[in-house]
């Protein structure tokens, strides 16, 4: 019985979502994007560029399945891109890159929190094992010896910025919290779909750019 509870309560972890939008801004004077290439550009300290290459790269793909020629700083630029560079050497090399749009994937903050997680404390007499002494001494031993333990769960602070490469100016943003997700790669897949699907529905990007393209 213990088992199936357990198998169940893995299942339903693995169906929850850990990520959440937490705040959202539009320009008043926005207007659905129809832009030809978009870069992705992950600002995430260089100790994680395993998680900026799985974000970008996720975001990326979410964003081609929409329509759109979307491609991923670390492709284009590499690790350092832009370092050294002034405003206008950046803007010059965006544009000859064709770039139209950036949507940046900032990393605000990374948390940890501890918590102590008793063990059993709940009481529930079994009459079978209270008439036969090797059950009850078993059943009890077990139940008193259990420990408690320490977790350390994980928050992720995430922001994205749309650009518009065309007056330079921020079209959209929004914030996100990632909630202890169960890997970097689960958290990266789940991002990108949650923000692609929310600029959708606030018509800062369309479903289809061509006929006969999968929409969200």
């Amino acid at each position: 019985m213990k088992r199936i509870q357990f198998v169940i309560a893995v299942i339903l972890l693995m169906s929850c979502s850990s990520s959440k939008i937490t705040s959202s801004w539009k320009a008043p004077d926005a207007v659905p994007g129809t832009y030809g290439k978009i870069l992705m550009l992950g600002m995430i300290a260089d100790k994680d560029r395993a998680i900026q290459e799985q974000m970008e790269a996720h975001f990326a793909g979410d964003l081609k399945n929409l329509g759109y020629n979307a491609v991923t700083s670390l492709q284009v630029f590499g690790p350092k891109a832009f370092d050294g560079m002034t405003e206008a050497e950046a803007v010059q090399s965006l544009k000859a890159s064709g770039i139209e749009a950036i949507i940046t994937i900032v990393l605000l903050d990374k948390q940890k929190e501890m918590k102590y997680v008793p063990g059993q404390i709940h009481y529930s007499p079994y009459s079978y094992y209270y008439n036969h002494f090797w059950g009850y001494r078993t059943a009890m031993y077990n139940r008193i010896s259990e420990p408690g333990y320490y977790v350390t769960d994980t928050y992720y602070f995430w922001e994205s910025n749309v650009y518009d490469m065309k007056t330079q100016s921020l079209v959209y943003s929004v914030q996100t919290k990632s909630f202890d997700p169960m890997s970097t790669e689960a958290m990266a897949h789940e991002y990108g779909k949650m923000i692609v699907q929310k600029m959708v529905k606030e018509n800062i990007l369309v479903k289809a750019i061509k006929s006969g393209l999968a929409s969200l």
